[in-house]
């Protein structure tokens, strides 16, 4: 676990606009938790940067590769029940490997154990941050855990809640992985083809990463550690919202559990962001991630929130509110 960085963010950090805009005209409707009167970030796309940082730091050289004892075994049982039900041949070692295989790369270089509460730090466009700036750490990170599950792709119906619990994120990408696989195999490639066609939604696995630490795996194995539980971390907490009770989780980055570089203000240019709340929202029929900072977490003149329709790009549109009303009813934080 890190220190507590309390000064981590004084100074306004500087967003850049993204390299390719997306148009924003038919924005999907938004949560009202987060958006009835709120502004609307949006118009963000593909940083080119963020592809250059993760390849200049996704070799890991350090022995031996340390993985969350918690989190493993969520994975190894994932990854055996994906085998199991394989269209092709494949052991329970194999998947298993095959999805541990990009999280150092992706977030863990050093070889410690990944992190399941790691949240980006290279996606720092504006439309990511709170338009009306009323705290430097209000910045809805994309890309969340140690798969890194981005609104974009695979993490477009997660939330930072389930990008963050290992058991819930291990059930999603082991499958994944090993369908692409087989797909993959069956239509004629060779075995480290396919892994290279299953891996390729991760830009750390480009050029050979991945690969390098798969064979790892299979002649070293892993170092279990028990100091990195399920959620790395954040806590799950029983919260109330607008008079209703919502399971949510608190992250807060200076209690991470697991590899830390990420919680440095040095390590990418997106802001660290303030501790948070995130709960799933349902609104006129549809389901929205809720990400809500308590003033006393912030800094901000009031709580602020930020929802995003599941399914839907946070880059391309997020609604920001000055809020009020959240109770975390385990801790007794919060308007309760």
């Amino acid at each position: 676990m890190v220190a507590k960085k309390p000064n981590r963010l004084r100074a306004r950090p500087v967003l850049i606009a993204a390299a390719a805009a997306v148009v924003t005209l038919g924005v999907p409707s938004l949560a009202a938790a987060a958006g009835d009167g709120g502004s609307v970030s949006g118009g963000g796309g593909p940083n080119p940067e963020e592809i250059r940082l993760k390849h200049e730091r996704a070799h890991v050289n350090a022995a031996p590769l340390k993985f969350g004892a918690e989190s493993y075994e969520a994975v190894r049982s994932a990854a055996a029940a994906a085998a199991k039900d394989a269209d092709c041949s494949v052991s329970a070692d194999a998947a298993t490997n095959l999805t541990l295989a990009m999280t150092w790369p992706e977030v863990a270089g050093s070889g410690a154990a990944p992190s399941p509460m790691t949240l980006s730090r290279y996606d720092d466009q504006t439309a990511l941050g709170d338009p009306e700036q009323r705290g430097d750490g209000l910045f809805f990170n994309p890309g969340v855990g140690m798969w890194q599950l981005d609104s974009a792709g695979l993490g477009a119906d997660e939330t930072a809640a389930t990008a963050i619990d290992s058991t819930a994120a291990a059930s999603k990408v082991a499958p994944y992985l090993v369908g692409k696989y087989c797909d993959s195999v069956n239509a004629g490639a060779s075995s480290s083809s396919a892994r290279d066609t299953a891996w390729s939604a991760w830009h750390a696995c480009d050029e050979g990463a991945c690969e390098d630490v798969y064979q790892r795996l299979g002649k070293e194995g892993v170092t279990k550690d028990s100091t990195v539980t399920r959620h790395g971390g954040a806590k799950p907490r029983n919260c109330t919202y607008e008079g209703k009770s919502y399971e949510c989780l608190y992250v807060d980055p200076d209690a991470v559990e697991g590899e830390d570089s990420w919680t440095s203000p040095d390590f990418g240019p997106a802001p660290v962001p303030d501790p948070f709340y995130v709960f799933t929202y349902t609104s006129g029929g549809a389901e929205y991630e809720v990400r809500y900072w308590l003033q006393g977490d912030s800094g901000a003149k009031t709580d602020v929130s930020a929802s995003r329709k599941l399914g839907v790009d946070a880059r391309s549109a997020l609604s920001w509110e000055a809020d009020s009303g959240l109770c975390d009813t385990t801790a007794t934080r919060g308007d309760c």
